[in-house]
């Protein structure tokens, strides 16, 4: 039987060894889960929260990374980007993405024409770059704010190429 989103998240600890739950309830989180690890779309997320992140942090969020590989591949991968300090999650069986609902896709959802033109665009122009595939290839990302265990608001992409405006995403207003 699948477990409720509150006992995930009680259950579930970042690198740190704290729970995602007693996070979510020293300060809202800003939960990234990621695409897998030699994704060009994932690459260009981490970019932008790495330009995002003292605003974020501003606010009074903290962001959590969720990643499918092991730990020291994504240090490793999140060092690139300066986040190798911010707590992450590795979901190698995706339990934490399913957990939050979030789809595996397609095939035109990972492959389809928009995807390789964004994936060209982001790969190449933009200097994100490809890398080799660690985890899901089809796993969808998402974003959401968590605040004292309770999703706040979410963001699931439809394709691999989403993401909201970070920055923007983590400003929401909490009641």
């Amino acid at each position: 039987m699948p477990r409720s989103l509150s006992e995930t998240l009680q259950q579930t600890a970042a690198h740190t060894g704290e729970s995602l739950d007693a996070l979510s309830r020293e300060s809202p989180l800003l939960m990234v889960f990621l695409r897998h690890a030699g994704c060009p779309f994932c690459r260009e997320a981490l970019a932008q929260l790495k330009k995002d992140r003292a605003a974020i942090e501003a606010g009074g969020v903290r962001i959590v990374l969720v990643h499918m590989t092991t730990d020291d591949d994504a240090k490793k991968l999140f060092a690139k980007y300066g986040l190798d300090d911010v707590p992450r999650v590795a979901d190698p069986e995706r339990q934490l993405y399913e957990a939050f609902e979030l789809k595996r896709g397609t095939v035109g959802d990972v492959m389809g024409p928009k995807v390789w033109w964004k994936g060209f665009r982001t790969a190449i122009l933009r200097g994100n770059g490809f890398g080799v595939p660690k985890g899901d290839v089809f796993q969808m990302p998402g974003t959401f704010l968590v605040a004292n265990g309770e999703i706040v608001r979410a963001f699931r992409a439809d394709d691999s190429t989403g993401h909201p405006d970070y920055a923007e995403f983590a400003a929401c207003e909490l009641k």
